[in-house]
């Protein structure tokens, strides 16, 4: 059995895109690779939050060590599964 190669390490986006595009990747070696969630949202459209709300929730966020995106998430899905409201 014929030892497979590694996966270069890439610098930049590019590298990696150019790798992928171009690469038999059957030839690598990729044991070392875990399956990572991806998450697809659709955005909101036409969605205006004010500037200072927009810095109460970044402040909020940084707090709780959560990006603005995963604070807001949570708020909205607390929102809509209060049933005390």
């Amino acid at each position: 059995m014929r030892s497979k190669k590694k996966i270069p390490v890439f610098t930049t986006d590019e590298e990696a895109e150019e790798f992928v595009a171009s690469a038999d990747l059957t030839e690598y070696d990729l044991s070392d690779f875990v399956v990572a969630p991806i998450k697809f949202v659709r955005p909101l459209p036409n969605t205006f939050v004010p500037d200072d709300l927009l810095d109460k929730v970044r402040e909020r966020a940084r707090q709780q060590g959560v990006s603005p995106d995963q604070f807001i998430e949570r708020a909205l899905e607390e929102a809509v599964e209060d049933t005390h409201r």
